[in-house]
């Protein structure tokens, strides 16, 4: 192989995006292609494979383009490899480490760029190393100087990044001028916010629908406020002046910005969001979530526990379902307490079908008990009748009066009726 000629060998073309700013029209991939075609078409070199690739050179093994060029050499498919320059090919020791075994095991023979070629010498693989070396240093020294400039930022108190919704980035460079300004269309709105949580107990889901339905606020790209960038919002710090860089680096800066709001309505913000029976709620099961559909919507209906303490010390718990609002962040259905929905389900019971084949094992015994009970107490006419819908019904209405939570949900799972809640009513579609 050492003593073929270069027309003998084959070669694959690989073209990788640069990062360089003051090449990058210059040097896109297509451009990169078409000199390096014409390039190997005046030298006569057979180009057997074109790679594109758009991935950094900066980290080991990263590039699943060049990974594939790899086994293509190992593989014999081609023998050379025409880029642009070296740093295209590596800017890391671990990279630049798999080209020169290559070359050491001579199934890389020849790296060509318009303006040079490294062969398998000494002198030529020194070369190469030292300039992928370069690259690479390069690419740290700008590592460090971006990491200065950035921390001189903050010192300065601006912000690195865009700013939060409420404030606005000025690209005026002018001594003494902010660089971060108010947003004269927003501020207010997000002034607002914090004022209705602190004030007034609002929600997220309350602030979703106020700012999207009544104040009419979108976001810099025209888009609806989500309800995770409003949570977001209501944890960062920024709006009352300070700001944490980089982000859980613990190194806090005050901001050279007018702030939005006081420290204080902050916290009382935090305090408000830091509800102690969260935990709780989240752990708590309900009996019919998740087996009843929100009849505007179509979102599964939900629940949530609210805790009342009297001024005796008692403490009242209550269970209300409504729509989750899944598929409608604005639906506006009320919702019901527990009690007045197994009420609701004892009204609807003489319209629905039982699948006895979605029971489960247990429910089926217990049905098999209730069933003889029946024919125990009012004789063999109504053991005859067990699939007749008074006998299910009944049978439906003791499990829910009587029932543990997993024989409701069980039973509601085995409906072959679907059921829907509107205006506080279970309704059968």
């Amino acid at each position: 192989m050492e003593g073929l000629e270069t027309t003998a060998l084959h070669y694959v073309l690989y073209a990788r995006k640069s990062s360089e700013a003051e090449e990058r029209q210059a040097l896109s991939i297509e451009s990169q292609v078409k000199e390096i075609s014409a390039f190997a078409e005046q030298q006569g070199l057979t180009i057997v494979e074109i790679k594109r690739e758009s991935h950094s050179a900066k980290d080991t093994g990263q590039r699943k383009v060049f990974n594939s060029m790899i086994q293509g050499l190992r593989d014999g498919k081609y023998q050379g490899i025409v880029t642009w320059a070296p740093d295209r090919l590596s800017r890391n020791a671990g990279d630049l480490g798999a080209l020169v075994d290559l070359m050491d095991s001579k199934k890389l023979q020849q790296i060509r760029t318009p303006s040079q070629m490294f062969t398998n010498s000494p002198s030529d693989k020194f070369l190469l190393m030292i300039l992928c070396s370069q690259a690479k240093l390069e690419n740290d020294n700008k590592s460090v100087n971006v990491k200065r400039g950035l921390r001189a930022k903050c010192e300065l108190g601006v912000r690195p990044g865009v700013a939060p919704l409420g404030y606005l980035n000025n690209p005026n460079q002018t001594k003494g001028q902010r660089k971060i300004n108010l947003d004269p269309e927003r501020a207010h709105v997000i002034k607002e916010m914090f004022e209705l949580v602190a004030e007034h107990g609002y929600s997220g889901r309350d602030l979703f629908v106020w700012i999207n339905k009544e104040t009419g606020m979108r976001t810099r790209g025209g888009k609806k406020v989500s309800l995770s960038s409003i949570y977001r919002m209501l944890n960062t710090p920024f709006y009352y002046g300070e700001f944490e860089y980089p982000r859980g680096g613990g190194v806090w800066y005050k901001g050279d910005h007018d702030p939005l709001i006081s420290k204080e309505l902050f916290e009382k913000v935090q305090k408000h969001l830091d509800i102690p029976t969260r935990e709780k709620k989240r752990s708590h099961t309900f009996n019919y979530t998740r087996l009843i559909r929100c009849g505007d919507c179509g979102s599964f209906v939900s629940a949530d526990q609210k805790i009342k303490t009297l001024k005796s010390g008692e403490q009242k718990h209550y269970i209300y379902y409504r729509c989750s609002r899944g598929r409608d962040r604005f639906c506006a259905q009320p919702p019901i307490t527990e009690d007045d929905l197994v009420g609701e389900m004892y009204k609807v019971f003489d319209q629905i079908k039982l699948d006895e084949k979605k029971l489960t094992q247990n429910l089926k015994r217990e049905f098999l008990k209730y069933r003889n009970f029946m024919r125990d107490v009012f004789g063999a006419e109504v053991a005859r009748q067990s699939d007749d819908k008074l006998n299910v019904n009944a049978y439906a209405q003791y499990l829910l009066k009587t029932g543990s939570r997993e024989e409701k949900r069980e039973l509601l799972k085995s409906l072959e009726t679907k059921l829907v809640l509107q205006s506080r009513c279970l309704n059968i579609p």
